[in-house]
Order: C-alpha cells, then structure tokens, then sequence
C-alpha cells in the first residue's frame, strides 16, 4: 500500500489527487473471523496511513476498496466437491468484512481449469450470499464483537510490525532485494505445511476424514480447434499490422524505461499499434532485466 502511494507522490502527485481510485485485491481463506478482521483491519489501515503518513483530509482517500478471491491454495484435490464449502465460507468473510468485488474458487480447480459445471456452481454461490442470506444489507455487520474486534487489532498490530521492518529495510523494493519477503512468505508455507503434516491443523480429506477410492470428477479439457483458431489469429495480426508503428512504439517504451519516465503512454500507444502483451514485456526485460530468485 505505502509504496505505490509514495512513488507517485514522489512524481508530484497529491495523495488525494489519486487515492480515492486505488483499489487492492486479497485472498480469503477458511478461518471465518480471522479473515473478516483482516479485512476491517485493513480498511482501517489504509484510512490510517493515508491520513496519518500522506496528510490526506478526504474522507474517500482513505476509503479501502478491494476485491477478493477465495484462496485457490486451499483447495484440495480430494474431495473436491467439499471444495464448494471451502469457497462458500471463504466468500462470506469477504463480503463481512467489506469486500466491494469477489471471485468465487471453483471446486475443481485443484485440479484443472474449472468446467462450466464448476464455474457455475461458484457463482451461485455470490448469488445466493448476495440474495438469500440478507448479510450484504449492513455495513460492517460484525463490528462491536469482542472477538472480532480483538482479532482486528492484533492482526493490524501485527501488519504495522512487519511495515516497520519494511521501512527500517529501506522500503519494499529493498526489502525484496535482501529476501526478507520471500523468507516469511516461505516461512509461513513451511509451517502451513508441517502444521498440516503432524495433524495440528486438520484438512478435512486430506490429513483427517478420508475416503478411499474417490471417484473421479469430469475435468475441463481445451479443445485443440480452439488453441489452433487462436494462434491463427495471432499470427494473422502479426502479419496485418505495420511493423514499423511495432517498432517504434517499442524503441519508445524502452527509452521511457531508461530514462524513468511514466511507461503508461508509450505501453498505450504500443498496444494501439497491435504489439501484444509478450513483445512489450519483453522488450521491458532488456532494461530492466529479469528477477530471479536468490
């Protein structure tokens, strides 16, 4: 949140010239409360630090929207209709904790491309949560609990910790460039996955509660009529457009690129001279090189 917002006041941009069209995206996972006070400590955050860091006075800079999506990574590929319940509870704490737009996992996509079947079933589920359940007609329908207020305060007690190691790392950027980042993200899986392993933390089908010879479910599978159909198409665009716009556009972006000027322009005018997302991409590469992993 505090980077984004820093570079473009170092552009010369005031916070509330912007603030109010920033949005962010998070996951929700299964843990009902925790995650509905994940979300009210994080609206609650960025009201703060827009306020507080940045001297914004406009009440909609520091309005937190965001959307979210059920965690893909807690599905299993067992059991998979179970599934369906994981994304269902995941969902309601994101809309109880103030999501303003959501994505609903399908129940297959443990182990492909979600059918239509699949995908249908997930949006139901929205449908159902928006239409049947009446919890999208109170804001903030949790606050007050003890518990969920608890629970908000020690996880934005706990977030503004880890920005104050951020800050004294000398920021995001910095804080990646040393590894700090991927070390507690990987951290945190690894004791995820042993918690898992020695049956602390119970996986409904997977380390508790299973069933032998689980039948097989319909999985997606791409028609190669349609891959075809879309690599023609490709190389029919490649083959119409003016290879000349193509590479001057993009002699124009890595010059932004190396210069430190905004890329925003020269990617639009890229993308209206039909260059695709892999060319530009690519051509970024040769500026700014290619993060691998230490």
């Amino acid at each position: 949140m505090n980077a984004s917002s820093w570079a473009a006041v170092s552009r010369g941009l005031d916070i509330d010239d912007f603030a109010g069209r920033l949005s962010f995206f998070f996951a929700a996972w299964s843990e009902l409360f925790e995650e509905v006070a994940k979300f009210r400590a994080a609206r609650r955050m960025w009201a703060r630090i827009v306020r507080d860091r940045f001297g914004s006075s406009n009440v909609r800079s520091m309005m937190c929207r965001f959307h979210t999506q059920t965690a893909g990574s807690s599905l299993t590929a067992q059991q998979p209709d179970v599934n369906i319940v994981r994304t269902a509870l995941e969902a309601m704490s994101a809309v109880l904790g103030g999501a303003q737009s959501l994505h609903t996992n399908s129940r297959d996509e443990a182990l492909s491309l979600p059918t239509e079947e699949s995908a249908r079933i997930a949006l139901r589920t929205q449908q159902i949560i928006a239409h049947e359940t009446g919890v999208t007609n109170t804001a903030d329908p949790t606050g007050g609990s003890e518990c969920i207020e608890e629970l908000t305060g020690k996880i934005e007690q706990g977030a503004r910790a880890y920005l104050k190691q951020i800050d004294e790392l000398g920021g995001t950027l910095r804080a990646i460039e040393a590894g700090f980042i991927q070390r507690e993200i990987q951290n945190a899986a690894y004791q995820f996955q042993r918690s898992i392993e020695s049956g602390e933390r119970i996986i409904v089908g997977v380390n508790r509660f299973r069933q032998e010879g689980d039948g097989a479910i319909p999985t997606f599978r791409l028609d190669p009529a349609l891959e075809q159909a879309q690599v023609d198409r490709l190389r029919q665009l490649r083959a119409s457009r003016s290879q000349h716009a193509v590479e001057e556009s993009l002699s124009v972006l890595a010059e932004a690129a190396r210069t430190g000027a905004n890329l925003m322009p020269p990617i639009l005018k890229a993308a209206e001279a039909y260059v695709t997302v892999g060319e530009i991409s690519a051509r970024l590469k040769t500026v700014f090189g290619e993060y691998r992993e230490a």
